[in-house]
């Protein structure tokens, strides 16, 4: 192989990219007919137009985010393999982000999703699938830089100068240096990713495995290749990727447009309640209590306490009438409404319509026995004099008030006499972890508890059934119209009519997928990937469960890494209360991403300190060893300052780490920034930064090329479930692994441990040197 066979690529390549320009060209041609066309002065006319042009537009968006790396590898078949081609047909596939045809629909390249393209990642010497040879193509913009094969298929040795075979371009992958944003890895699954990337969408998916070993990759492919394969049953309801905190979203967000997909919301769990973004949680203790089971009866008697029959008989005025009502007549009013069975605030319908009924009756029987004269045609009146009688309002209110779910929270968490008839079992101890003022703002563990609060409370508006059914008559109407456009304009079988249907508005204030997603709490998707699911409390888990009633589920984490207080100690704990049986499990075993010597340390850390982990095998080994600093406190920030310092001259375009107990962030923040200016970040934010400030639960997902981990013991301390939160920082980097202590090493790590105390940032004894 040489530079022929390269010069060969690169010019078919370029075909490629010429394919993909002319098709970006051809759709802004269509955006600009549609926008410069007169859509006359109906609403239908110009909502068709509006829908017409926000396709072209989300086409040119896709078509442009496929851009880098267009292709990214090419499998090689015998003649014959494919038998709707003929004996001339190529016997080369080439693939890439999307699939391309050329103006004669032959393929140019195909699409990594679609089953022919499995081959590229699950053929082995052992079991080829067909394919003789594999090929990866390394691109540097539009540019093909390096070309490498394996090859399956022992006679093309002959005729090949120097095939190269193994997993070189995996390996290439992973010695890149980071960015800061996550790397898609489609060019690189491999066997044991790929069977679960394409695994069935139907059920739930437990996805395990430890650091390294692509947990979150495979679920992000797995979403772009869901949306590709069930297009039609996932084109309206979406997909939902749900991850840990802000940082590690702002991490991924690249990744799914890089492979051709913009349908997909990303949220926080703190983020899945409309009206509130939740950052920041509680403390651990008062995280647990909220996150746990329980919460959900608590919430549910709350709701139906606010349902309430007055102890004694209630005297109103209307218009001067005064009307003794019995409590029976609430009560039975009550009754009637939850037998309804719906939600609290719908239900108060029932209850109202109900009880002005027996008032009605009651206020013309006094009436009548007063010697007035009362005829069916004076009901109306009468009952109308009851709706607006203060007196009335306030008995009803009083009985069966109307809530939103931020004021029940608020209730609860204020009114500690209400909590604690509601929670006779409790004890003032976990009474008062929940104790707050109405005016402090909700949290993360707080938005499971809004969710259950809002399904249990429901919408409050009359015309909510009314205006339902309008929106059912409107959204028929419009697919019809669709149907009419789609014909006008000769672009039958290009464009689906539920899709321009979605495009007409009304659709103005709709939006995107996400945007709608996210003002609208009862929005279902068919599809929830989770990442660090290990986290979850069971309140969390019930949200989600009801974002999805499919139970169609990716469950990505490793029980080992998790740190809080109400997340997983086991799978089957977790979820089966959940899911029932209804779920299986797949593991990853293969760490790609931490060297060897890295992994082991950090498994050796964490079986010493009884977590759960199982030891997977690390593909390569690290050029730099471990290292360890231990100085006195007061050179604390100095020492930290001096391992960046260092590792930076090692290798200064890729991304660094500094991992550290919560309350040395500010102070860390502070010293590095004076010394290495804007190239330090803290937080989400800094991940756009070469060195970036983090907690050990803030760097949770997500990958550096070097971590410095600071205090590891004082990480241990802080973490409910102790040495999760040192598992996971010591498993961040890529490449080289840090150590500054002013105290002895956490057990496990004693290997490492440095020979003595220092008293300056200059104290730089090595472990492994």
């Amino acid at each position: 192989m040489g530079n022929a066979e390269l010069a060969s690529e690169r010019e078919y390549v370029a075909t490629l990219y010429a394919r993909l320009d002319a098709l970006r060209a051809e759709a802004q041609h269509q955006l600009d007919r549609v926008r410069a066309s007169n859509a006359g002065g109906t609403h239908q006319n110009r909502s068709e137009r509006d829908a017409f042009a926000r396709i072209y537009e989300d086409r040119i968006r896709a078509l442009h985010e496929v851009d880098e790396r267009l292709a990214f590898g090419r499998l090689e078949f015998a003649p014959g393999h494919f038998p709707d081609e003929d004996s001339a047909g190529s016997t080369l596939r080439y693939i890439g982000r999307i699939g391309l045809r050329d103006e004669d629909l032959q393929p140019l390249l195909l699409d990594w999703r679609v089953p022919q393209a499995s081959a590229f990642y699950q053929a082995t010497a052992a079991t080829p699938l067909g394919a003789r040879a594999r090929r990866h193509l390394t691109s540097k913009g539009r540019q093909v830089v390096r070309i490498e094969d394996e090859i399956f298929d022992a006679t093309l040795l002959d005729s090949s100068e120097s095939a190269l075979q193994g997993e070189g371009a995996l390996l290439a992958a992973l010695t890149t240096e980071r960015t800061g944003r996550m790397h898609d890895i489609v060019a690189t699954i491999q066997a044991e990713q790929d069977r679960i990337i394409r695994a069935d969408l139907s059920g739930v998916l437990v996805v395990q495995g430890g650091p390294g070993t692509g947990k979150t990759a495979v679920a992000l492919h797995r979403a772009a290749y869901l949306l590709y394969s069930y297009r039609d049953r996932l084109r309206s309801s979406g997909v939902l990727v749900v991850g840990p905190s802000r940082s590690f979203l702002q991490y991924i967000e690249a990744v799914l447009p890089s492979l051709g997909e913009t349908g997909v919301v990303l949220s926080s769990v703190g983020g899945l309640f409309p009206g509130v973004d939740a950052t920041a949680d509680d403390e651990q203790r008062t995280a647990a209590v909220k996150g746990a089971a329980r919460m959900a009866g608590l919430i549910a008697r709350a709701v139906k306490s606010r349902q309430r029959v007055p102890a004694e008989p209630q005297t109103l005025d209307i218009n001067g009438e005064r009307l003794v009502v019995d409590p029976q007549l609430i009560a039975t009013a009550l009754y009637r409404a939850r037998d309804s069975r719906k939600p609290h605030n719908e239900a108060r319908v029932t209850f109202v319509k109900n009880a002005l009924n027996a008032l009605t009756r009651q206020l013309a029987a006094q009436l009548r026995s007063n010697g007035a004269t009362i005829d069916e045609s004076d009901t109306g009146m009468l009952r109308e004099d009851l709706r607006s009688a203060y007196d009335v309002r306030v008995a009803l209110n009083t009985a069966w008030m109307p809530l939103t779910p931020e004021k029940l929270l608020q209730d609860l968490y204020a009114r500690p006499s209400w909590l604690a008839s509601l929670t006779p079992d409790w004890t003032g101890e976990e009474r008062a972890l929940l104790a707050r003022d109405r005016s402090a703002p909700f949290t993360v563990s707080d938005v499971p508890l809004l969710d259950e609060a809002a399904e249990l409370l429901g919408e409050f508006s009359e015309r909510n059934d009314a205006e339902r059914r309008e929106r059912k008559q409107q959204r028929k109407r419009d697919v019809e119209n669709a149907e009419n456009a789609i014909r006008n304009m000769g672009v039958e079988g290009l464009v689906h009519a539920e899709d321009l249907a979605a495009g007409f508005a009304e659709v103005a204030e709709r939006g995107t997928t996400a945007e709608r997603a996210a003002n609208d709490r009862t929005w279902t998707y068919g599809h929830i990937v989770v990442d660090e699911a290990q986290e979850l409390s069971p309140m969390q888990w019930r949200l989600l469960l009801r974002r999805c009633p499919l139970r169609s589920f990716t469950i990505v984490g490793d029980v080992a890494q998790a740190s809080a207080a109400a997340g997983a100690t086991s799978w089957d704990a977790a979820l089966t209360p959940v899911f029932r049986s209804g779920w299986r499990l797949e593991e990853l075993t293969v760490n790609y991403r931490t060297p060897a010597e890295i992994a082991g340390a950090a498994e050796d850390m964490a079986l010493a300190h009884g977590l759960p982990i199982t030891r997977s095998q690390a593909v390569r080994s690290s050029d730099w060893p471990l290292t360890a600093v231990r100085v006195d406190a007061e050179d604390l920030l100095a020492a930290v300052v001096d391992v960046v310092d260092e590792d930076r001259e090692t290798s200064s375009s890729g991304t660094l780490a500094v991992v550290a107990p919560e309350r040395l962030l500010e102070p860390l923040f502070g010293e590095l920034s004076r010394a290495f200016g804007g190239e330090v970040g803290a937080g989400a934010d800094g991940l756009s930064r070469t060195v970036a400030v983090l907690s050990a639960q803030d760097a949770k997902g997500l990958e550096f090329d070097a971590v410095v981990v600071v205090e590891p013991a004082g990480i241990v301390d802080e973490s409910p479930r102790g040495a999760g939160g040192l598992y996971v920082a010591m498993t961040r980097p890529t490449q080289r692994l840090h150590l500054v202590t002013t105290a002895d090493l956490p057990v496990g790590l004693a290997g490492f441990e440095p020979a003595g105390a220092h008293a300056t940032g200059g104290g730089d004894v090595r472990a492994g040197e």
